[in-house]
Formats: C-alpha cells, structure tokens, sequence
C-alpha cells in the first residue's frame, strides 16, 4: 500500500475522534437543546468549536470514503475503529471526563480485534465487467 493510501487511513482515524470531540465541547457550551426548538438546534451550528467538528467530521466522511475507492468495506471499518483509543484519551485530557475500567477493557478489545483484521488482505481480488483483475483496474487508475 502507498504512502498516501496510508495518510487516507490516518485521517479516517484521526479525523472522527477529533471532530466528535470537538463538536462535543461546543454543544456543551450551547447547553440542552431540543427537537421541537429547531431554530435553537440550527444556531448551534455557528458555534465555532461545533463549526469546527463538523468540519472534521466532513473530513472524516471524506477520508472514508477514498479508503472505501482502494479497501475492502472489512478492512476500513476497522480501521475507524482505532479513533476509540484517540477518542477516550481526548475525552479524558481535552474534555475532563472521567473513563471507567470498564470503558479501557472494551477499547482494548476493540483494538485487539482491530490487529486481527489488519492481518488479512486490504482488497478482495475480483474481476471487472471486462474480466481484468480488479487490483490491476485500480492500481490502472491510480496517478
């Protein structure tokens, strides 16, 4: 895998946690919002560290879905699944939030299930329409 397929998967990784918690600090400045008060909810999104989340949360979409163009949906989703670790450290150090033993064994779960999938292959080799290998039709494509 290249190095810029690498930084793709970097970003889906990094960019989720921080956008989540960034979006979490700003609603928490906006306090209790509500449904059935929408214009409320819409003016939240002028604050400029919810702004910011959703920003990177564009980001995050976007990072994933270039990662879904060149890997398996089986090898990305996973991959996502490291921002938990990068989650509960922002969660604990930038939002002062306490995270229980129980929440760190689940993360470390997670992430040992994570190194069992990262073991397998990045692509499922298949054929295109005109029977070239698909691995071969995307690396064609790649600059």
């Amino acid at each position: 895998m290249s190095f810029r397929k690498y930084l793709v998967l970097a970003g889906v990784t990094v960019f989720s946690p921080a956008g989540d918690c960034l979006l979490s600090r700003g609603m928490r400045q906006e306090g209790t919002l509500s449904l059935h008060h929408l214009p409320t909810l819409i003016l939240a999104v002028f604050n400029p560290w919810v702004g910011l989340g959703i920003l990177l949360l564009l980001a995050f979409f976007a990072s994933y879905m270039a990662a879904l163009s060149f890997a398996d949906l089986t090898y990305v989703l996973p991959a996502t699944s490291l921002g938990y670790v990068l989650l509960a450290l922002m969660a604990k150090f930038v939002l002062h939030e306490q995270v229980t033993l129980t929440r760190w064994l689940g993360i470390v779960l997670i992430s040992a299930g994570v190194g069992f999938v990262t073991r397998g292959p990045v692509l499922t080799h298949r054929h295109t329409q005109t029977g070239e290998p698909m691995a071969e039709a995307v690396s064609a494509r790649e600059p």
